[in-house]
């Protein structure tokens, strides 16, 4: 599996979240909500110091990752990152 985001969702980051080189941005599974794969589950993300990468990218010096114990979430799909141009928040797709 991997993680892919667009050029908009970058900025987001830095908009957003003032994300700068050396920063690290977890996306994890998180009680609540819901998802494509898993009822009562939905995706989460925070900006927090990895334990156990499963998967990770980089982008303008900022780590983004998923730890190992999270993986089961994403049932094999990559994690695909983009914003809603409407609502100009984070929108996540999973592509085979």
């Amino acid at each position: 599996m991997n993680i892919s985001l667009t050029d908009e969702a970058l900025q987001w980051f830095k908009n957003e979240m003032e994300v700068e080189t050396g920063d690290t941005i977890r996306f994890y599974a998180r009680y609540g909500g819901s998802s494509p794969f898993h009822e009562g589950f939905s995706l989460g993300m925070t900006r927090e110091e990895p334990l156990e990468i499963g998967v990770h990218t980089e982008a303008d010096g900022v780590t983004y990752y998923i730890e190992d114990k999270d993986l089961w979430f994403f049932n094999d799909y990559n994690l695909h990152v983009d914003v809603d141009a409407q609502l100009y928040e984070l929108k996540y797709d999973y592509v085979k």
